[in-house]
């Protein structure tokens, strides 16, 4: 495996989860630092590789670094153990589900049980809910869970790992969104190995919390106070089944990143981003989003008086599941379209609407 490979497996295979996402950022920032000069975090998390910290242009690059997963809500005396979500986790995907739980000193494994198909009544059975959806850890009794170190509030994900898919795909759980986390690392190590010297402070963000409302977006927006931000994250594929592309459009994994257009993103950003797509050859999708983009791109928008931001998505297939699935060429023209366009920013570009 190539270093960028073992970064990429490596840190899509370690567990983030929500509010405990420092494992995966100290990942992360190993990675990043040869290629910046220097780095600083916040409070809660975020990390933040600068190049150029003395310039007074900032512009941010962003990822969220957080996964959904589970909280330990409840133990019932059997010392079955009942969840509540952290972040949009799919309760109709838990049976037979392994997990982890995560203690203060270890790591616990666990399984989603689920009732034996020969146990239920044909026509009607019960769906799963976050009511009866429950986790075994072999034990008995309330006391020998809690042996185990596992109490109420203890952070709970699936257990899977990265995978290829026919050489063209990546599919595994929390693509959504460290596969962005990836992606803004590659941007900052193809800037140091073609040397570019950019003429602005570029903000490499590996945000945490998106997940529960763009909260670490929201604070580390309010620190850096950059004057342009452009956010990756991910959207749905809508070509499998079940999906409605009258309601959802048409966005399709391997046909390249996505352009949002919406009320949050900034249209003279947006038009200086499909420019650089066209000018590089780079193919590029279209996409709507109504009141917001339910992506960090609102948290920055808003922040500071208004920070000119832009999406650009990934397509991803499945969702919130253990299984998402990204084209590998996607990935890599997402890292493409970034880097262009820094390298074609101009700093003294005039953002606004009206003169």
């Amino acid at each position: 495996m190539t270093p960028s490979n073992n970064f990429l497996y490596k840190y899509l295979n370690n567990a983030s989860p929500t509010g405990f996402e420092a494992s995966g950022q100290k990942i992360w920032l190993e990675y990043v630092k040869p290629f910046v000069d220097t780095y600083f975090t916040d409070n809660y998390g975020t990390v933040v590789g600068v190049i150029n910290p003395e310039a007074e242009f900032k512009v941010v690059i962003e990822a969220h670094a957080d996964e959904i997963s589970w909280f330990v809500n409840y133990i019932n005396d059997e010392g079955y153990i009942y969840v509540r979500r952290n972040g949009g986790s799919d309760h109709m995907i838990a049976p037979s589900m392994r997990v982890n739980i995560h203690t203060d000193d270890a790591v616990i494994p666990g399984v989603f049980g689920w009732p034996a198909i020969h146990t239920r009544k044909e026509g009607k059975e019960e769906a799963p809910t976050l009511e009866n959806i429950f986790i075994d850890v072999g034990a008995r009794t309330k006391e020998e869970v809690k042996k185990m170190g596992i109490h109420v509030g203890c952070v709970i994900t699936f257990k899977d790992e990265l995978q290829e898919l026919n050489g063209k795909f990546y599919s595994g759980r929390a693509l959504d969104n460290r596969i962005g986390g990836y992606m803004i690392a590659q941007v900052t190590k193809k800037i140091h190995e073609y040397k570019i010297k950019l003429p602005f402070g570029l903000y490499i963000v590996n945000a945490v919390q998106e997940e529960i409302g763009l909260r670490g977006a929201e604070m580390i927006a309010a620190n850096i106070k950059p004057h342009v931000a452009i956010i990756t994250d991910v959207c749905h594929d809508t070509t499998a089944p079940m999906y409605n592309k009258m309601k959802s459009g048409e966005q399709i994994a391997g046909k390249g990143p996505v352009l949002t257009y919406g009320a949050a993103v900034h249209k003279k950003l947006l038009d200086l981003i499909i420019g650089t797509a066209q000018k590089n050859d780079i193919p590029f999708q279209r996409a709507a989003a109504s009141r917001s983009t339910g992506t960090d791109t609102d948290a920055f928008a808003y922040s500071n008086e208004g920070v000119p931001s832009a999406l650009i998505s990934l397509p991803l297939k499945y969702m919130h599941t253990t299984v998402e699935t990204a084209s590998k060429e996607d990935i890599e023209n997402v890292i493409l379209l970034m880097y262009q366009f820094l390298c074609e920013l101009d700093p003294k570009y005039d953002f606004r609407y009206i003169k």
